[in-house]
């Protein structure tokens, strides 16, 4: 009941603001034609300066230009309302002459000049001009080339933006809500600079106005006053330039007020605070600036015929402003560093709980490796992360969590490890300044260097300096900096871990972003499967790099065959069915040909009669000589297809794929192994080589 209430008073309100809005710009227009009496001008007036100093403290106290969205179409009601208190001003100043009574006009006219007669009529215009000067070249010409600038470029960069927006919601890292809310703030942002692209026109308009109004007031105020009310020249001049330029400062105050919160309000687009906060922050960097402020005002104040009364007390506070930062800056790096400390040493607080959760993923350095992730030189290694988590999400449809990097002082200061919930998983030694030259097999005369191995896939490799960068890539090695050497270990154990980060929370965010669309596949797998089974599926086909991220047909599959089994083997090749396409198009070429081993049949049904069922899933449980001889069969076959230049693939039937994979796992990590079911329509397949054990070799040639 009291949210209807509210809900209504809210309305209530909403309408009353519109008629006082629409009400206010009727008046606005009507004041061009219906003579005011002075008492409303002074109101107006009044009413003009305090809401363009309203309008400036806006500015500066907004946080982003879209929190003032209605800046542009404001802008152009107080323009014309300026420009119809200018017309009002002159019609009463005209018509009463010395007579005229507005204390406004009045008090500009002669308490902000300071002076009276013919020196204070000099003065004013003199200031007048200055103001129109200023107005015009500096703050508007400024603020209409930035609106400009502003409008193009957001314009410009609109459809990169979406795109970003579109990958994230693919990847599950947006929700439906969050990718068309930001698609509307972005559309708002164009808008509104487009909008102050065009409003910024009528601050130049009104100013140029402006200077006519008062060249008019000027020349009409001498004619009507010598031919009309029958006064002197010198009488006329005095009182109607006067009341001119009176006149002009109070209406040029307000515009130049809204012409510095146009400039502020479209040269903010980067900043995340209000301007103070932005000042304050950014003018608190450096304590070196401020030291040789202080020096530099103090050498002022000693020399000769300068006020050393005010330039050695500034140059005294600018030092102790200077000692201030110093201090600061001090106490932050001495608080990082107990920080990184108590990260590298894995030490807790008594008072942090024992079941405080590992970082899913975290980088460790030693201290000789800082610069590459130091902001001040560059922070390379932390722009390749951020593409890392990007790439990952898109290729394996898992959104990895954020990796934390830690100043680890036990290690060695060249050394870096990758650990996955504080477990070490990979490790390297960089040499800063160096690169790595990687032999790839292609290498047709070798170089001298430091003889090391590729972290990431253990090949054979060299540390050489700048100079033979160009010469190892002339000779067939391929050529890293130490960025892309961490880089690419770090993509390596994320691809072969993966399905270490998918937790039941992980999949419950999964299901949850896809319940808005697709409700009905989500609820039915639920109520066929658990989350914990649903988590196994996917971590099933995580560890052999299928990607996930086509989530709705593997959803659909699971509720397909969730109801006839539970067996997450089972389910696995299933939904791997399903993703056929995918799976193959991963491993052909461009002519859609995969070139495959196969395994006798013989062979493949004795794989298939040795299966055993256990709590892990299906094994095979060969005899120890036939295992032996099975994985020598299956590496010779490998590394032929290898020397050929082919990725070995084997192709089996649907029953044999899982024990093949799992046979030959530890052996062979990388080995990729389909079941014709999974081989799409469209793919070609052809046998490069068979695979079968000596004993039968010897048996056939016997």
């Amino acid at each position: 009941m009291s949210d209807t209430a509210g809900l209504s008073g809210r309305k209530i309100m909403g309408n009353k603001s519109d008629i006082f809005v629409a009400v206010g710009v009727i008046v606005i227009i009507a004041m061009l034609i219906i003579p005011l009496p002075t008492i409303l001008l002074d109101l107006f007036m009044s009413i003009n300066l305090m809401v363009s100093l309203i309008m400036i403290l806006l500015v500066l106290y907004t946080t982003k230009p879209l929190d003032f969205s209605v800046f542009p179409t404001l802008l152009l009601i107080t323009t014309v309302f300026g420009l119809a208190l200018n017309v009002s001003s002159t019609r009463l100043i005209l018509s009463k002459g010395e007579n005229f009574d507005g204390k406004m006009v009045r008090a500009f006219a002669s308490f902000v000049v300071g002076t009276e007669g013919s020196e204070g009529l000099v003065i004013g215009f003199i200031i007048f001009i200055i103001l129109i000067a200023v107005q015009f070249i500096v703050i508007t010409k400024g603020a209409t080339r930035v609106a400009e600038v502003a409008a193009r470029f957001t314009l410009d960069a609109l459809p990169g933006k979406q795109m970003t927006i579109d990958n994230a919601y693919n990847a599950g890292a947006l929700t439906e809500e969050e990718a068309t809310m930001r698609k509307n703030e972005l559309q708002n942002e164009v808008d509104f600079y487009g909008a102050m692209d065009g409003a910024s026109k009528f601050i130049s308009g009104n100013v140029k106005v402006g200077i006519l109004i008062t060249a008019i007031n000027v020349i009409g105020g001498i004619i009507v006053g010598t031919t009309i009310h029958g006064e002197s020249i010198n009488r006329a001049l005095s009182t109607y330039v006067s009341l001119s330029v009176g006149d002009g400062l109070i209406t040029q105050f307000p515009a130049l007020l809204i012409s510095t919160a146009t400039g502020l309000i479209v040269t903010r687009a980067i900043s995340d605070g209000t301007f103070g906060m932005e000042m304050t922050k950014q003018f608190t960097q450096q304590s070196r600036v401020y030291w040789v402020g202080a020096v530099f005002l103090f050498l002022m104040g000693i020399l000769p015929g300068f006020p050393w009364y005010l330039l050695i007390p500034m140059s005294l506070l600018t030092a102790y402003l200077a000692f201030r930062l110093h201090r600061d800056e001090f106490k932050k790096i001495s608080g990082d560093k107990i920080s990184e400390e108590i990260d590298s040493d894995q030490e807790a607080p008594v008072e942090v709980s024992p079941v405080v959760p590992l970082d899913p993923l975290s980088l460790e350095l030693g201290y000789g490796l800082i610069p590459l992730v130091d902001k001040e030189q560059g922070a390379e290694l932390l722009d390749r992360i951020t593409r890392i988590r990007r790439e990952s999400a898109l290729e394996l449809g898992l959104v990895v969590p954020r990796i934390r990097i830690i100043d680890n002082m036990r290690l060695e200061p060249s050394e870096y490890c990758i650990k996955i919930t504080g477990v070490s998983i990979g490790k390297g030694v960089i040499r800063i300044a160096h690169f790595l030259a990687i032999n790839p097999g292609t290498v047709v005369e070798p170089i001298q260097g430091e003889k090391t191995t590729d972290p990431a896939f253990n090949l054979p490799a060299l540390w050489i300096g700048e100079d033979q960068r160009e010469l190892a890539e002339r000779r067939g090695y391929t050529v890293v900096d130490a960025p892309s050497i961490i880089a690419t270990h770090l993509t390596e154990v994320i691809k072969k871990h993966s399905y270490e980060m998918l937790g039941r929370q992980e999949v419950k965010k999964i299901l949850d972003t896809l319940k808005t669309d697709y409700s009905a596949v989500v609820d039915e797998v639920t109520k066929a499967l658990s989350l914990g089974e649903v988590q196994k599926v996917l971590q099933g086909l995580l560890i052999e790099q299928v990607s996930i991220r086509n989530m709705i047909p593997i959803l659909e599959t699971l509720a397909d065959y969730g109801v006839v089994s539970k067996e997450i083997s089972f389910l696995i090749e299933k939904v791997r069915q399903t993703l056929g396409r995918q799976i193959c198009l991963q491993y052909a070429n461009d002519g859609k040909v995969l070139k495959v081993l196969t395994i006798v049949p013989d062979l493949e049904q004795l794989i298939i009669e040795s299966r055993l069922d256990t709590a892990g899933g299906p094994i095979t449980a060969l005899e120890p000589a036939d295992h032996r001889q099975w994985i020598t069969a299956v590496t010779n076959a490998v590394h032929n297809a290898q020397t050929a230049g082919y990725l070995p693939i084997i192709l089996c039937s649907e029953a044999a794929r899982i024990l093949v994979k799992k046979s030959t796992v530890r052996d062979l990590p990388e080995l990729v192994v389909l079941s014709v079911p999974e081989i799409a329509s469209e793919i070609i397949t052809e046998g490069v080589g068979e695979i079968l054990l000596e004993s039968k070799i010897e048996s056939i040639e016997g």
